[in-house]
């Protein structure tokens, strides 16, 4: 019977032509004991004591195991890390960034991008349909999980319920690295559309630094104004920045 390790370690036949494929030995032999052991161990110790303990680095091997089966991706790890910081980073970064660096292919790519939708999916179960006062740490964990790496700022609604429960979370707008196009009439008729009773909007700020500029404000206001007048009610506006956040509501800008 052949060794089912051996099996789960075989090229995805998806990704013909790229480094997985590539990086296979001569004649297609097993991978070499040193780098199947490390990954053994790796794999043991992630199930027996989670990803808590495990550098960024070993985190992201794991995760470049299935598209690369028989190389050691521990030095591609560690360069992926040192081009966009941090495991976050990693995941977030655009596939046009990530091909740019050697060794980087569709494989891994693929890979990367199914491990951050799967974040996000999961960050948005923790929110939708739940009561945003009593979730309101799920929510702010949910903005930071899909926002905070973007490299362009981009502007989200959610909608609120007359109970406070999120009914819908939606990108209005994507823009550019210091600004994002904001319509308060479309924010406002898609609110009528979904019978929300109140919103909150969220928008990142790529530098990493969330406060609200001049604009900000005035947007805010605006989309306050064009919301009051058809009784809807702005709850708040939240600003991302890369490891914090800023409340227009508690920093007493609405």
């Amino acid at each position: 019977m052949s060794d089912p390790r051996a099996f789960s370690e075989m090229p995805l036949p998806l990704f013909v032509g790229d480094e997985a494929i590539e990086a296979a030995p001569p004649g297609g032999g097993k991978q070499p004991s040193y780098i199947r052991d490390h990954r053994q161990r790796l794999r043991t110790r992630f199930l027996s004591g989670g990803a808590q303990a495990m550098p960024d680095y070993e985190l992201l091997e794991l995760v470049l195991f299935r598209a690369i089966p028989r190389r050691d991706v521990k030095p591609l790890a560690h360069q992926l890390i040192e081009a966009f910081g941090d495991f976050n980073g990693v995941l977030s970064a655009a596939p046009d960034q990530l091909s740019a660096l050697p060794g980087v292919g569709e494989a891994v790519i693929t890979e990367l991008k199914i491990v951050e939708a799967a974040a996000h999916r999961l960050a948005r179960a923790k929110v939708l349909r739940r009561q945003v006062i009593s979730s309101w740490d799920a929510l702010l964990d949910y903005c930071h999980t899909t926002m905070a790496h973007r490299q362009t700022e981009q502007f989200r609604v959610f909608f609120l319920d007359r109970k406070n429960i999120l009914i819908a979370d939606e990108e209005q707008a994507q823009g550019t690295v210091d600004h994002v196009p904001v319509y308060p009439r479309e924010v406002v008729k898609r609110a009528l559309q979904l019978n929300a009773s109140a919103l909150i909007l969220v928008h990142n700020h790529p530098s990493g630094d969330p406060t609200p500029s001049e604009a900000d404000i005035t947007m805010t206001h605006q989309i306050e104004a064009a919301a009051t007048t058809m009784g809807i009610t702005l709850h708040d506006h939240i600003i991302i920045g890369k490891s914090c956040e800023i409340s227009f509501r508690s920093e007493g800008h609405l």
